[in-house]
């Protein structure tokens, strides 16, 4: 019973953000706006990690199923991704690497910052 009390608050909070997401001028993906809104909630102590916990473990140990239609879709567009494969490749590559530098300065900026509060409180 507790499993289905905590998918059922992420669905609420992803019916929630779907909502949003049609009220909005412009187009933002309802999914965006549902993990905005659970990190939110989350942090402002709304909601408690234990409310949420099992259902997520759960979503996240199961998510190569919930690809599966869109990897299904894609085999429909073979011909176009063919046609376009160069420009797909670099921006692949291009997107990876960028995203590798930005984790990368995320993580020496966060190293270099917990060094320097921890020599001030010495």
């Amino acid at each position: 019973m507790k499993f289905l009390q905590q998918m059922s608050v992420i669905f609420a909070i992803y019916l929630i953000s779907v909502l949003v997401s049609n009220l909005l001028p412009v187009a933002f993906p309802g999914s965006v706006i549902g993990m905005i809104l659970l990190f939110l909630l989350l942090l402002s102590g709304i909601l408690k990690p234990r409310q949420v916990d099992e259902a997520g473990d759960f979503l996240v140990k199961n998510m190569a199923f919930l690809f599966v239609p869109t990897v299904v879709g894609i085999v429909e567009y073979i011909p176009v991704l063919m046609d376009n494969l160069l420009p797909f490749l670099v921006i692949i590559v291009v997107t990876t690497v960028l995203t590798f530098a930005a984790a990368a300065w995320t993580v020496t900026a966060v190293i270099r910052l917990q060094q320097k509060r921890g020599e001030g409180q010495k």
